[in-house]
């Protein structure tokens, strides 16, 4: 009998490497305001919203703004960072990301996004792997951000898949988290030093082979 999993993806960090055009987006208004704003301040950032991740850098530069200044800069930083994202093509899929996609499709295992990013479907259009998600849930269908698992339960629900055989990827904390919170399997992608949570582990997509994918969805 031929098992069906859900398998959810999660998109900056995982299928793409968004994050650094968020980081170049962020650092155009910290210099601006005369902040020093590095990659290492930008891992606070991770997963956390647009409105937040603002504060947090005025908290850095001890900078006090109005809101009107502040709405302001959180529709310079979207702008900025879309701008950015015209010129994507296939070449920024991460490594390893597209073989797994295949052969989930080759073996009729539904496939879904799971991101905050309200700029998904874009991205995915633009890196040419759209028709490989059978559902597609972002920051513009869902009110809770992980970890609470909300983004990940309407995907396995649209996908008529139970929470505990939906299979999750993720490169955040807080989605690692949110997984584990709808009772799905976590795998991590990135350090195991930040991601220990998870149930399984990967540095990046090279490293998963097509057994390991055949026993998940065989458990």
């Amino acid at each position: 009998m031929n098992n069906k999993k859900a398998f959810l993806f999660d998109l900056d960090g995982v299928i793409v490497d968004t994050a650094k055009y968020h980081y170049l987006a962020w650092q155009k208004i910290a210099n601006e305001l005369n902040i020093d704003f590095t990659l290492e301040h930008n891992e606070l950032l991770k997963g956390v919203s647009r409105v937040r991740s603002l504060d947090i850098i005025l908290e850095l530069g001890k900078v006090e703004a109005s809101q009107e200044d502040k709405d302001k800069w959180l529709v310079q930083k979207n702008e900025d960072y879309l701008s950015y994202l015209v010129d994507m093509n296939e070449s920024e899929i991460l490594p390893g990301v597209f073989p797994v996609l295949k052969f989930l499709k080759e073996k009729g295992q539904p496939i879904a996004l799971g991101s905050a990013s309200k700029n998904a479907r874009p991205i995915l259009e633009k890196t040419g792997i759209l028709s490989y998600f059978d559902a597609i849930v972002d920051g513009n269908d869902v009110t809770n951000a992980k970890p609470d698992p909300e983004v990940f339960l309407i995907a396995a629900k649209l996908l008529n898949i139970s929470p505990e055989n939906a299979i999750v990827f993720e490169d955040s904390v807080a989605g690692v988290q949110a997984a584990n919170i709808g009772k799905m399997t976590s795998i991590g992608i990135g350090e195991k030093a930040v991601l220990h949570e998870a149930k399984y582990i990967f540095k990046d997509f090279t490293e998963i082979d097509t057994h390991f994918i055949e026993d998940l969805i065989k458990e």
